[in-house]
């Protein structure tokens, strides 16, 4: 089949690259139709086209700025009307969108491509986070064809929300697979990924004096503000974009990975950390609790609570229960395969093929 992938923004290049990748190996002629990604060095493509479609200007030479957002707002129209041709030129079977920047906007061009070819939506975000895009999701979520997401929670939502049962596919986030490392040991703590306030940093760094001896390396590119803290020299901080080789040494470091999210479905950052065979330290948001329970990659605890991620993390660092987590993220990441979630998507895009 023709499958067009739309990320106008770059939101998840790693994520869009790698289905891209494996729906092209199962014979799918795919093509990616997004923008630059403004904070690095994005995946060459395997055996898929990339098409750089939206806001060439404001993702090429600004820097969070009240001109970066001028800019973007004037390039959305213009960006609009490449993608819409685009795809006309394209005809393809299906168009699978991962996320859409603005919905309230979003949901005029999406209805018109509804129109002529079938529209696949993952929710990588169940619920937008903005009060414009909820009051229209609904909307948007019966436009596609059919709405893909990460959990069994989040199926639970799409239902609640009104989205028939039968038009919801839950497809496991795949693992980004890492390089082999040396078992985890030691008390290095490790949060990483783009930096924002629902991401609950502030949760662990209130929970880090009792956590025993533990050190904490923060890593990532900080969207919303933070202020670097010392806590006794306990804390390093790297605010700037990863690049592979320093996830890679970081990783190597970390006995664990904590991710203390107040809100989110599914987490790139947790997929890194079992690709690389790391333990984990997660809140129970989306589909978060599930995957670490199921595969026993760590500990779940309540978001927001940081006497709770305290104790979870000691319990954790003690070296069996680091062992046990690591047999526990070599098993995910045995399972949770982009072979694997290409075949679902394949049967999925069948299903709506018309």
């Amino acid at each position: 089949m023709r499958v067009a992938l739309v990320d106008p923004l770059a939101y998840t290049p790693p994520y869009d690259h790698s289905l891209a990748a494996a729906l092209a190996e199962r014979g799918h002629a795919v093509t990616l139709l997004t923008s630059r990604f403004p904070h690095g060095e994005a995946p060459a493509p395997a055996g898929y086209d990339r098409e750089e479609l939206f806001a060439p200007l404001s993702t090429r030479f600004f820097r969070r700025s009240w001109a970066r957002l001028a800019v973007k707002g004037l390039e959305y129209a213009p960006s609009v009307t490449r993608l819409t041709r685009r795809i006309a030129r394209l005809d393809p079977d299906v168009v699978h969108v991962q996320w859409l920047p603005r919905p309230e906007l979003d949901l005029r061009w999406l209805r018109r491509i509804a129109d002529e070819r079938p529209v696949v939506l993952t929710a990588h975000d169940v619920l937008p986070r903005r009060a414009k895009a909820r009051a229209v999701w609904p909307e948007v979520l019966e436009t596609a064809e059919r709405v893909v997401v990460h959990s069994l929670r989040a199926v639970e939502q799409l239902v609640e929300l009104g989205l028939g049962r039968e038009r919801i596919a839950r497809i496991l986030h795949p693992v980004f697979e890492g390089e082999e490392l040396p078992p985890p040991g030691g008390r290095t703590l490790l949060f990483f990924g783009l930096i924002r306030d629902y991401k609950g940093l502030d949760v662990l760094l209130s929970a880090l004096p009792d956590i025993r001896d533990a050190r904490l390396v923060v890593a990532g590119d900080p969207l919303d503000p933070v202020e670097p803290v010392d806590l006794d020299g306990r804390v390093e901080w790297r605010l700037r974009f990863l690049p592979h080789d320093e996830v890679k040494e970081l990783m190597a470091r970390a006995a664990a990975v904590v991710l203390p999210y107040r809100q989110l479905d599914s987490s790139g950052v947790l997929a890194t950390a079992i690709g690389y065979r790391r333990p984990v330290v997660v809140t129970d948001v989306g589909s978060l609790g599930e995957i670490v329970r199921e595969f026993g990659v760590g500990e779940v605890v309540p978001p927001g609570d940081p006497r709770a991620l305290a104790e979870a993390t000691t319990r954790l660092l003690e070296p069996q229960a680091l062992a046990a987590a690591h047999e526990g993220a070599d098993r995910a990441a045995s399972a949770l395969t982009w072979e694997r979630s290409a075949e679902e998507h394949d049967r999925l895009y069948r299903e709506v093929r018309r």
